[in-house]
């Protein structure tokens, strides 16, 4: 029997140090969700992100004492699980990410690919 060796996870941009601004109770679900990604496996609180081309841009959602925290990645690339981004919503209308957030995820997936490209790609 041969074990799966995890994934690692690799922040871009200040995505890591914005999601150690979340309360710890939201830290923990979504290290959990991210734990679960790393496996390959995906947590019922993960859904594909609105407006990227199927599945492989994820949103980890928490809603924590009213506040809603999302956390954005991807599992495009076979070896790496690439945090893009993390922030707490603050539009109390609808659901959409908003523009400039969604943006900057753009962005910060093109610096995941080049990332890739440069550590991981044969």
């Amino acid at each position: 029997m041969t074990t799966q060796k995890n994934k690692p996870v690799v922040w871009v941009g200040s995505s890591h140090e914005d999601w150690k601004a979340f309360p710890e109770d939201v830290q923990d679900v979504m290290g959990y969700a991210l734990h679960l990604a790393q496996d390959g496996e995906k947590a019922a609180n993960v859904k594909p992100l609105t407006g990227f081309q199927g599945a492989s841009v994820l949103e980890i959602r928490d809603n924590y004492l009213g506040d809603t925290y999302r956390a954005i990645y991807t599992v495009k690339f076979h070896e790496v699980v690439y945090v893009l981004h993390a922030f707490q919503k603050k539009s109390k209308k609808g659901i959409a990410t908003p523009k400039h957030e969604i943006d900057l995820i753009e962005r910060r997936l093109r610096k995941a690919k080049e990332h890739y490209d440069q550590h991981h790609a044969q």
